[in-house]
């Protein structure tokens, strides 16, 4: 009886080492990624390069599923001019890629809303839904590396993979609607 509660001992230490070693890491990796946004907010992102970056991520899951989210996190093509995709369950609303905020991660967004009301995941479901798998919604959300929220017009686009279906999607800062459409008119 007593070797036995020696060894699960064990097994829990060794367990909640492996959870804080990895809770370490991605805290890390948002380090980099928060830091990457800084280094390349200076220019800003268009509508086309959001979009592009999007659809290259969607393939991607699409190709390899949950695989696919590591390279979505860090030092990483996905985290670009002052901005980053992130990546959560269409049906389940939990998230699973947010590289700058990886606390979110494994947990649901269904009910969050912005500073004005807006509930904007479900806003992204809808739009999802009604507009052919992709398209654009704005709402207020913090900066990577700030607490007060600004402006941010994103685009989303469904992407499945082994009967699961992902809301990816990427944004852009102080723009608005209007602002896009004239930036997609270019």
């Amino acid at each position: 009886m007593c070797r036995r509660l020696l060894l699960l001992s064990a097994v829990l230490l060794c367990a909640a080492a492996a959870a804080a070693a990895e809770d370490a890491s991605v805290e890390a990796l948002a380090r980099v990624a928060t830091a990457k946004c800084a280094a390349t907010a200076g220019e800003r992102p268009t509508p086309q390069l959001i979009m592009a970056k999007v659809a290259e991520a969607a393939r991607l899951i699409e190709q390899e599923g949950p695989a696919a989210f590591p390279r979505l996190r860090g030092d990483s093509p996905f985290i670009f001019n002052g901005t980053y995709v992130w990546v959560h369950d269409l049906d389940t609303y939990v998230m699973h890629v947010h590289p700058v905020r990886p606390r979110m991660e494994g947990r649901s967004v269904a009910g969050m809303t912005d500073v004005k009301g807006k509930a904007f995941f479900a806003e992204m479901a809808r739009v999802l839904n009604e507009q052919g798998g992709s398209g654009w919604v704005d709402y207020v959300w913090p900066k990577p590396g700030e607490v007060d929220g600004s402006l941010k017009v994103s685009y989303v686009r469904k992407a499945s993979f082994d009967g699961r279906h992902y809301v990816v999607g990427c944004g852009a800062y102080d723009l608005t609607l209007d602002d896009l459409k004239a930036g997609m008119a270019k």
